[in-house]
């Protein structure tokens, strides 16, 4: 048959077709296996699911288009190689429907992490730094947005859980691309500015052990000393900004 389900495990088949179909072109192609997808759920399989090649783009829009929403990759699956991982359910929304044609783009559409950061200074133009203990590097305190959260709210959220200080977040100051980066994928952190407080904000400080080693308000100088030198030049944009430049508020890799 040009397109199969192939069992999995119980409720669960898995997709194929031959190259003939695919060579038939997309319409074809998506006709027959939406109809095989038909056929399986009206089987009752609860879930269909096909393995694709990141290097073959015509299978990958095939997928698409039959209305399998890219769930990940699966690495070296199939003979030591990676798979995209497509798969419908037989209660998603179809896609005919707005919701389920959103959902559906969703799932393929690039998505890109999102670092919030607080820079929080003394009265003496100091700028509060973090001794992490997973890496050697001093940083802002913040942290990674979880899904469907505000990047303000996120970054006050890490402020309390890592250093147990109550701080609302103010006003953006900078927004910083990050280049993919030692082993982490390419990111945004946004930078908000945290206020002017007493150096007695320290004593305050409850670290969360198993991230934080220690917290100081340091000079520039030692921002340069403790930080990564792209940590070092967002820092150093953020306070120009907050000084100089209000309007100016975009970097990447803090340049």
């Amino acid at each position: 048959m040009p397109a199969q389900l192939s069992p999995v495990s119980p409720g669960v088949v898995r997709l194929s077709w031959t190259e003939d179909l695919q060579a038939e072109g997309l319409g074809p192609s998506v006709e027959a296996i939406r109809r095989v997808m038909i056929e399986g759920f009206a089987a009752g399989h609860h879930r269909i699911e096909v393995l694709v090649d990141p290097d073959d783009e015509t299978a990958q829009r095939i997928a698409t288009f039959s209305g399998l929403m890219r769930e990940g990759v699966a690495r070296r699956v199939v003979d030591g190689a990676d798979r995209i991982v497509y798969a419908r359910l037989a209660d998603d929304v179809p896609v005919e429907e707005a919701t389920g044609f959103r959902r559906l783009l969703n799932s393929f559409l690039p998505r890109k992490r999102a670092i919030s950061q607080m820079l929080i200074r003394s009265t003496d133009d100091r700028v509060l730094l973090c001794q992490l203990t997973y890496k050697k590097d001093w940083d802002l305190p913040g942290g990674v947005v979880e899904v469907g959260e505000s990047p303000r709210l996120a970054v006050s959220r890490e402020v309390a859980e890592e250093l147990g200080l109550v701080i609302e977040a103010g006003n953006l100051v900078l927004t910083d691309w990050l280049p993919a980066w030692g082993g982490w994928d390419d990111a945004v952190c946004l930078v908000f500015d945290g206020g002017v407080h007493a150096e007695s904000l320290v004593e305050g400080i409850v670290k969360q052990a198993r991230e934080i080693r220690s917290a100081e308000f340091c000079t520039v100088e030692q921002v340069h000393e403790r930080c990564a030198d792209f940590t070092a030049r967002r820092i150093v944009a953020a306070l120009v900004n907050l000084s100089e430049h209000p309007g100016s508020s975009y970097t990447e890799s803090g340049m």
